[in-house]
């Protein structure tokens, strides 16, 4: 059996290619821990995970001190395995965004490396049930834009075969809201959805008379309305509309899915490949979420989630936000709206390493001996 040998670590910090603002932050930064794991015979596999803007260093300070020794020596296709191992290893400061992103960095890397021996891609190993699934954008829906602004990045994505929008919500009266949403529909049309999300920035009284608005929209979801951390204000809330309540990024573990789930305080599971703390986590939580009956559409990382959302059956949309098109040497394939996961084996990922270690900002490396 291959042993793994070597866990090479690096971080890099991807600025945005254009603002971002929803209702609680700007989106300035985004540190991207990368880790590449060896084995015994030589195969490589590189996984990943990210932060907005600040804590990226404690997630490489946890990966070189902690969790990379850790693996040395441990069978590399032991995923699971390990990941308890790891989790346990860590159990003072789990469950968490900085244990499960660290995590996550590992897992994606072990699952790299047994795709790539297998010769499968990731989005046939994991389950191949769809060979495309459609894409909603976000990247013109941010909060600080004005209507017409909004009206015209939509045409132009609704133009090009996507079959959605998300538009940020949360302006200080409601009627900030209205004109966004009234503006988007009356351009796009009845049959092109419109998701909205509010980041967590509503307490329940106005996450109601804000989702009562949305139902005038046929909007697709109300994402993040409330603290991720209140169920039962969830609970109540989905009581009071119609609107399918979306939440998910900001969970790490599957037993908060699991209360969600139980309660019916949520009708969309984003869950977020890095935040849950990786792949093998993250398909925990979607199977989780189909004995439920209920629809994942993952948060962010889309070249990452494009061949889990193609590995289950569960799935309905994946997020368009690009990421890594600086430090990788093919980008995401889509057509007609859809996106396309990649026949090669592993990740689907191409990464560009003179980019990456040219905008490396961290660098350490964990052998044997």
């Amino acid at each position: 059996m291959a042993r793994i040998v070597k866990v090479e670590m690096q971080m890099i910090d991807l600025v945005p290619k254009v603002t971002r603002v929803d209702a609680i932050q700007s989106f300035v930064s985004q540190e991207t821990p990368i880790v590449t794991i060896t084995d015994s015979d030589g195969a490589t596999g590189t996984g990943y995970s990210y932060t907005i803007g600040t804590g990226g260093p404690s997630i490489m300070a946890l990966l070189e001190k902690t969790l990379a020794p850790a693996l040395i020596g441990k069978d590399a296709d032991r995923i699971d395995g390990i990941w308890r191992d790891l989790l346990f290893v860590t159990h003072a400061t789990a469950v968490g965004a900085i244990t499960s992103l660290a995590l996550a960095a590992i897992d994606t890397a072990l699952w790299d490396l047994r795709c790539r021996k297998q010769g499968l891609p990731l989005w046939k190993a994991a389950g191949g049930t769809r060979d495309s699934i459609p894409l909603y954008t976000t990247e013109g829906g941010w909060l600080h834009l004005d209507p017409q602004a909004l009206v015209d990045d939509a045409l132009e994505v609704q133009a090009a075969g996507f079959r959605g929008s998300k538009i940020k919500i949360g302006k200080e009266h409601i009627s900030g809201d209205i004109a966004r949403l009234s503006a988007v529909r009356s351009a796009v049309g009845d049959t092109y959805e419109i998701m909205t999300d509010g980041n967590q920035s509503f307490a329940l009284s106005e996450a109601i008379r804000r989702a009562q608005m949305l139902e005038d929209y046929g909007v697709g979801w109300f994402e993040e309305p409330l603290p991720a951390d209140d169920v039962m204000a969830h609970v109540e809330l989905a009581r009071r509309t119609s609107v399918p309540i979306a939440v998910g990024e900001s969970m790490y573990a599957l037993s908060q899915f699991k209360d969600y789930l139980q309660t019916g305080a949520a009708s969309i599971v984003q869950v977020d490949v890095a935040r849950i703390g990786g792949i093998t986590p993250w398909l925990k939580t979607a199977h989780l979420a189909e004995a439920f009956n209920v629809t994942v559409c993952p948060h962010f990382l889309m070249e990452l989630h494009l061949p889990l959302v193609c590995a289950i059956p569960n799935a309905k949309w994946l997020e368009y936000i690009p990421q890594l098109d600086g430090v990788t040497s093919e980008q995401m394939r889509v057509e007609d709206g859809k996106a396309i996961p990649s026949e090669a084996p592993g990740l689907g990922i191409a990464w560009d390493w003179d980019a990456i270690t040219a905008g490396r900002l961290v660098h350490h490396i964990v052998t044997a001996g």
